[in-house]
């Protein structure tokens, strides 16, 4: 899968039906982060997305798949497209969340916070969750300072008892947005079963200081969607 070639097909697809990005995130229910690594092929959308732009745009799911155009008599067969969407899921979950079992469950998780948006996603099965956040979005009161360092932590609050799980940080002079448009959490094997996964309390944290030494700190619960089955 060459998601570069699949960010340029969708930059296109936007730009023929004269939108920006955020208009196309919102049309597509998704951050106009994840629109902007989809096109630059830092990402690619996943398979419920791939659908929602076919259907949208009028285009095949394999034309995204190879970032071109094709001719009726040149499309690829309904079974070929199945076996292509079959292997892009194996793709995924082997190479994004290194996960080499089939029985696992997926849960979306977000953010309890108002001012934050949030985009994850939880996978478990019997032995073991992995947590894999891919966009954090600031939708809060409007902060354009510019900061020279910032962080964010991962916690987990568990039997009063909080401990970090990721981290990540910048020291060089940015905004917030410009830093979020970076975080990108993953954590393998974070608890030993479901039960654990909602039993533990998340959140992500974010710290920025300023030139002048002030910081600034930013406290995001995080909720799993749904229950654990």
């Amino acid at each position: 899968m060459d998601q570069e070639k699949i960010g340029q097909f969708i930059k296109k697809i936007r730009e023929e039906n004269n939108l920006t990005q955020k208009e196309l995130a919102d049309r597509l229910g998704v951050t106009f982060q994840a629109v902007s690594k989809w096109e630059n092929g830092k990402n690619a959308p996943d398979l419920g997305i791939l659908k929602q732009i076919s259907d949208e745009f009028n285009v095949n799911i394999d034309e995204i798949l190879s970032g071109k155009r094709s001719s009726k008599k040149d499309s690829i067969p309904i079974l070929a497209i199945i076996i292509t969407i079959v292997s892009i899921m194996l793709l995924v979950v082997f190479c994004v969340l290194k996960i080499n079992q089939s029985d696992y469950e997926f849960k979306t998780i977000s953010s309890k916070c108002k001012d934050f948006k949030i985009t994850g996603s939880a996978a478990y099965n019997k032995d073991k969750a992995t947590i894999y956040i891919s966009n954090v979005e600031f939708c809060g009161k409007e902060d354009n300072v510019v900061y020279r360092k910032i962080s964010c932590n991962l916690y987990e609050t568990y039997n009063d008892s909080k401990r970090e799980i990721s981290s990540c940080s910048e020291e060089k002079n940015m905004n917030l947005e410009e830093f979020l448009k970076k975080v990108n959490i993953k954590v393998d094997h974070f608890s030993s079963s479901c039960k654990d996964l909602t039993a533990n309390s998340l959140s992500l944290e974010i710290v920025a200081s300023s030139t002048d030494n002030k910081q600034v700190t930013y406290t995001i619960p995080i909720k799993l969607n749904d229950t654990c089955q």
